[in-house]
């Protein structure tokens, strides 16, 4: 089924996709309720949550793409607040954005957020099975969805985001990290968070690419960490599609 408000397209099945099970358990009152979305739409919220980093992350992901989203782009799950926006409105008139989310409350609430003259495409689709053709983006973005998976979802989401992405083509995570030991914030928050989000811990013990995938050949362009350790940007470059992990 599709939908068209000005330039923006939202795709979706014809009957609702399941909400799997970790999601409907562990974050019924984060995203899939709809009176969660009510709530959390706020951006001064999702900036306290994030301990008032949530501009300079977004910041950060705008340049490192150097506000310029040309050929197509890839947002692999909704994000409350700017972030979309603002990425839309780095796509030149030849370019394209597409989100992909399994939550159709979450496309028709980010559908609300953006101008009638914003080129997108909003796509109800699992992030660990995407049904795109490969090497297809220059870019995707994972942002603040990964600690949110169990590992095998998280496994799968990285290999999907990596498939769809062209030789030369970057893939940009943002998310949590494993903490400095003199961030206050690990002996208080990482332990308060972990039972509101419960895979959110392994993000807090190991490094993204302990889930990442063998069979891809990839780079690390970048790595950066902010607020103590606690956040982490990390920015990864597809070489070719059947060649060992190149660290």
């Amino acid at each position: 089924m599709e939908t068209q408000d000005s330039n923006i397209l939202l795709v979706s099945t014809k009957s609702l996709l399941p909400v799997p099970r970790y999601l409907q358990v562990n974050y019924w009152w984060a995203y899939v309720h709809p009176r969660a979305v009510f709530i959390f739409e706020r951006q001064w919220l999702v900036n306290l949550i994030l301990w008032g980093n949530y501009t300079r992350l977004c910041n950060a992901v705008l340049g490192g793409y150097e506000y310029q989203l040309s050929g197509e782009t890839l947002q692999i799950a909704c994000a409350y607040g700017d972030l979309t926006p603002r990425l839309a409105a780095c796509v030149p008139a030849d370019g394209l954005l597409e989100v992909v989310d399994i939550l159709r409350v979450q496309l028709d609430n980010l559908a609300k957020k953006l101008p009638k003259t914003a080129s997108l495409k909003l796509l109800q689709m699992d992030s660990s099975a995407l049904k795109m053709e490969d090497s297809r983006f220059n870019r995707a973005l994972l942002f603040f969805l990964l600690h949110e998976q169990p590992e095998e979802v998280r496994k799968k989401t990285l290999a999907e985001a990596l498939r769809v992405i062209r030789p030369g083509g970057t893939l940009t995570i943002v998310d949590y990290a494993p903490p400095s030991r003199f961030n206050p914030l690990r002996y208080l928050w990482c332990p308060l968070i972990q039972v509101l989000e419960p895979f959110a811990g392994d993000l807090f013990r190991h490094p993204i690419n302990k889930w990442l995938p063998d069979e891809v050949g990839i780079v690390t362009l970048s790595e950066r960490r902010f607020f103590g350790g606690l956040y982490q940007m990390l920015t990864l470059q597809v070489i070719e599609k059947s060649a060992k992990l190149v660290d």
